[in-house]
């Protein structure tokens, strides 16, 4: 074990002087309370570290130990359901308001562990060498893609089943020792394997890994499925597929923390992964409260069952904001290589960049664009490259899919960290203000975001008979771009004076606006629609504006358009007609069908209008 002394403090940075080698990126104790730290820079005659813990009261002289490992997590079964800090080290009442200084990982807890391999048998690594019971609402059984996440038959609602994985750095081998099935910690050795060259080793229920190196997997995927979250807004304009990324940009107060928990709620992952990066006390506190009080639509269970809270307050050691990204990311790796389906929320990107602008101060390094450290490019590059939908080692396939909230100040989308975020993105959900103002939910602008991967999704909307899906997108997005210039125009003018197509327009984007991108996350009903009822509601939309210019056509004026009683009939559905409820739909589509009829009837028959 290498050891330094202490030369210079300056909050969470420290230099000293080694007396034997340090790796870059190792894990460190320091001083007499062995607080956590990581070697971030070595010299000739000196190392940087910077400490995860607050530094108050360490003096010239403290002892640095070198730990011989990267700074590293247990990965293991006793994640799902707790809350942890940045460097996952439990978070609960019975532990106090805060982490105290020098605190290490929760003691390892005991879990019913079941075989999944027999002495002979030859396992590679990432393979699966046995299963754990436990009580939470992660789904079992086989999924759609043929993951098998665990066989829940005969247990209690509720129960789930996770995955003992041989570490991806072992270098795997034979089976010379299994335990029994039956309840072990798990940290205790519940088998051995002997590699090729004869040696021994012993692995547990968990195991260590470094949180900045990316976990490995057989081959990245497409991404030709969307993670689909039951908002329309987000779904059918700017849809993310599975394993993509997104980021979430907003000023205060539009709605950043509701549109995530709302995504959390109702998306349909498999486990939810939940950091909250140097926001406010008590609004994490409420969200974690809000967690425990949510209920789960698969299971109708608490929602936190099947999530794991990574809590950073902004009261918290600086430097600890900047790796609870990083032990996030490592956590929902860990899952996806189980076969499952992952979404991890950051909230937000824009504190975790602040901090690594203080510790770069504190390097005395050369600043770059408002004062960030020239290399947080690379920094947001390391972070959402790493979510990608994946064969894992163990053949099945499993996802991690990344939204990242950032809080501009005042709202400003050319500064630093947006501008550099969305050179990594797949995917732009732009809060707007004067939405969030309007109280329309969600917030976003639909001339400000936008998803490049939206037409790899077109086939998978076609299979949820919404054939026209790619069509429809481009004519909503278009309408609503219109509107925003005639918006302008009818400020200066007034409505009355503008030309009947122009009325038009903005009749059947106000129809878009108020009837399909309106959903509140607070409705019983419209709270969440699956694409089935999206498809319906777009193919309706689409109807409408397809018989309305016909009508217009024919000399019918847009008022008279608005004054029938299926134009309330549409912008009411989404808070109407609840899920399921399909005849109700056919009856509105033949409403419409019937209104569009009755109004043309002087005029020759408008050909193709109605169609879908």
């Amino acid at each position: 074990m290498s050891i330094a002394s202490t030369t210079w403090i300056s909050g969470p940075v420290l230099r000293a002087r080694p007396d034997g080698p340090f790796v870059l990126r190792e894990a460190v104790t320091v001083g007499p309370e062995r607080l956590l730290g990581e070697v971030i820079r070595i010299a000739r005659d000196q190392i940087v570290v910077q400490v995860y813990e607050d530094t108050s009261g360490l003096r010239p002289g403290a002892e640095v130990a070198g730990s011989g490992h990267l700074l590293s997590i247990r990965l293991g079964p006793g994640l799902l359901g707790h809350i942890f800090d940045g460097l996952l080290r439990p978070m609960s009442a019975e532990g106090g308001a805060y982490v105290t200084p020098g605190m290490r990982e929760e003691a390892p807890a005991i879990f019913d562990f079941r075989p999944r391999a027999a002495v002979g048998d030859s396992l590679a690594p990432g393979a699966v060498l046995g299963d754990v019971q436990g009580w939470t609402s992660v789904p079992g059984g086989t999924s759609r893609e043929g993951r098998d996440v665990g066989d829940q038959a005969g247990n209690a609602e509720g129960a789930w089943t996770q995955h003992c994985l041989v570490p991806p750095d072992s270098p795997g081998g034979e089976v010379v020792f299994m335990a029994q099935a039956g309840p072990h910690r798990e940290d205790e050795p519940v088998c051995r394997l002997r590699d090729a060259k004869g040696r021994l080793q012993d692995l547990a229920m968990s195991h260590h890994w470094p949180v900045r190196l990316p976990r490995p997997a057989l081959k990245r995927l497409p991404s030709d499925e969307p993670m689909v979250t039951g908002q329309r807004v987000i779904d059918c304009l700017f849809p993310i597929p599975r394993g993509g990324t997104a980021a979430v940009p907003g000023g205060f107060g539009t709605g950043k923390t509701v549109l995530l928990e709302t995504v959390a709620k109702w998306c349909d992952a498999d486990v939810i992964v939940y950091v909250g990066c140097g926001e406010r006390g008590n609004e994490l506190a409420g969200l974690l409260s809000e967690l425990l009080e949510l209920e789960d639509p698969r299971s109708g269970r608490p929602l936190l069952e099947r999530t794991v809270v990574i809590a950073n307050t902004s009261n918290m050691p600086v430097s600890a904001r900047e790796a609870s990204i990083y032990t996030a990311i490592t956590v929902a790796e860990y899952f996806r290589d189980q076969g499952l389906n992952v979404t991890l929320m950051a909230d937000s990107t824009s504190r975790w960049a602040e901090a690594l602008r203080e510790v770069s101060g504190r390097l005395g390094e050369l600043p770059g664009e408002a004062g960030y450290p020239a290399y947080l490019s690379s920094r947001l590059a390391d972070f959402y490259e790493r979510a990608a939908r994946v064969r894992t080692l163990a053949g099945t396939i499993g996802a991690v899919t990344v939204l990242g909230a950032v809080s501009p100040p005042s709202g400003d989308f050319s500064e630093p960290v947006t501008n550099h975020t969305r050179r990594y993105i797949g995917c732009l959900w732009a809060l707007d203000v004067h939405r969030a103002q309007a109280r329309f939910y969600p917030a976003i602008h639909p001339l400000q975001s936008y998803s490049t991967v939206a037409k790899n999704l077109a086939r998978w909307w076609h299979g949820q008979n919404c054939t026209r899906w790619e069509e429809l997108r481009r004519r909503f997005l278009t309408l609503l771009e219109e509107e925003a210039r005639l918006e302008r125009m009818a400020r200066i003018i007034g409505r009355d004076a503008m030309p009947e197509h122009q009325r038009l327009i903005l009749l059947c984007a106000q129809l878009v606006n108020q009837a399909f991108l309106r959903q509140s996350a607070f409705s019983p009903i419209d709270r969440y629609a699956t694409p089935a009822r999206q498809a319906v509601m777009m193919r309706l939309i689409g109807r409408f504006i397809e018989g309305a210019e016909g009508l217009m056509q024919a000399g019918i004026p847009p008022e008279a358009i608005a004054a029938e009683p299926i134009f309330r009939a549409l912008m009411r559905m989404g808070e109407e007609i609840p899920e399921g409820d399909w005849e109700r739909f056919s009856d509105l589509d033949r409403d419409l069908t019937a209104t569009l009829r009755r109004l043309r009837r002087p005029a020759p028959e408008h050909a193709g209008v109605g169609a879908t």
